[in-house]
């Protein structure tokens, strides 16, 4: 039930993000207006994640998903109301302080009912459902807003966030005794602290790396496809929705047998590949390709990125390590907008998938290095053992 309540959260939320570029950019937004879009939404869930991370050391599960849910449904009935910029970018300010909330909380929530022996396997069925969501919903959101209002639109996802309630709070929620001994007088909040696990910052920051580079697609997909006159843009989501999920459980249990940064290299490859498809994409063929290689690769990547994460930290800080991962995602995705926002307005949307392709091999190459140095210190420490 966490699962599929966790899957209507993200596609009621989900199918906004590909649609809120190209509906500012119908009210008058510039191309710098385009990228704070996804900038500030960013920035906001970055800056609320550390202050729930704490309270998840002390504070049961239930409320806090059920409070975040309803914070998400709230900022988006009220999104119609502005047709001026400014305000709009202050709504997404504000989205991005429940999203934050959200994604954190309902993370941790999984983590505590799954078995660690399994937790790669585990974490992989729940990450189906941030996967099946981030990539089924943008096409039904892309193909809403073709063919009907941004009304009808936030009318449908607003339909899907109220269905997200009403399962999570059947949800039986498992807290760690841990966290129920513990009182909040015992604790001191130290922001830092409370934003960056230390044990896992490595794949935090190979998350930061691929997040960027896919946060340029995040932001000006659905304009590359009218640029390119490709009417059936949303296939691209669709196919790698689809391949996705078949790919997904079986990568979650090759990830708790063999570990995962040989997982993570082929998977950053692969999504490499899919970008440069994209960018030469003149049809629906090249659309498909991308998609296909994209569900293989960023699909698979994500959920194996969490489980990394989760593996290498103490159980009381997960809820920690789950805002970490969460904030490097929207970290990586909202300064791509930023970034690529600005350079949309020198260069085609195609050029633009190209350069970001290039932060997916700055991952593959930092984790091979991380790799290799960690092989070393192990064989140092054998040696000194004998």
């Amino acid at each position: 039930m966490l699962i599929i309540g966790n899957l209507f959260v993200f596609m009621s939320f989900q199918m906004l993000i590909p649609t809120m570029p190209p509906y500012i950019k119908s009210i008058g937004a510039s191309g710098l207006e385009i990228g704070l879009v996804t900038t500030l939404f960013s920035v906001g869930a970055v800056l609320s994640r550390p202050f729930i991370g704490f309270m998840l050391e002390y504070r049961r599960r239930k409320p806090l998903v059920l409070i975040g849910a309803l914070s998400l449904l709230l900022i988006t009935v009220i999104y119609p109301v502005s047709q001026v910029v400014v305000i709009f970018l202050l709504f997404r300010f504000i989205h991005g302080l429940a999203w934050g909330w959200s994604t954190t909380v309902n993370g941790t929530a999984a983590v505590d009912v799954v078995p660690n022996k399994r937790l790669g396997e585990g974490m992989g069925y729940y990450g189906l459902s941030i996967t099946i969501g981030m990539i089924v919903a943008p096409s039904l959101g892309i193909y809403l807003f073709q063919v009907t209002t941004f009304f009808n639109l936030i009318l449908i996802s607003s339909i899907l966030g109220v269905i997200a309630i009403i399962l999570l709070a059947t949800v039986h929620y498992q807290t760690p005794e841990v966290v129920k001994n513990t009182n909040k007088e015992e604790l001191k909040f130290s922001y830092f602290d409370s934003l960056i696990e230390k044990s896992s910052w490595f794949p935090a920051f190979v998350t930061i790396m691929v997040t960027f580079a896919y946060g340029s697609i995040v932001t000006f997909i659905v304009i590359f496809g009218e640029e390119r006159g490709i009417d059936q843009i949303f296939l691209f989501y669709l196919c790698n929705a689809i391949v996705a999920s078949i790919s997904r459980p079986i990568a979650g249990k090759w990830f708790d047998q063999h570990g995962p940064k040989g997982l993570v290299l082929l998977c950053t490859f692969l999504t490499f590949i899919g970008m440069w498809f994209l960018s030469f994409a003149h049809s629906n063929l090249f659309i498909v390709i991308a998609g296909i290689l994209f569900g293989v690769g960023y699909g698979t990547l994500i959920p194996t990125l969490q489980s990394w994460i989760l593996s290498q930290t103490p159980a009381h800080r997960r809820g920690v390590a789950n805002g970490m991962f969460f904030s490097s995602i929207d970290l990586g995705i909202g300064l791509s907008g930023l970034v690529f926002g600005i350079l949309a307005e020198y260069v085609e949307i195609a050029t633009l998938f190209q350069i970001s392709s290039f932060f997916l091999l700055v991952a593959i190459a930092v984790t091979i290095f991380e790799g290799r140095k960690r092989k070393i210190a192990q064989q140092q420490e054998r040696a000194a053992s004998l």
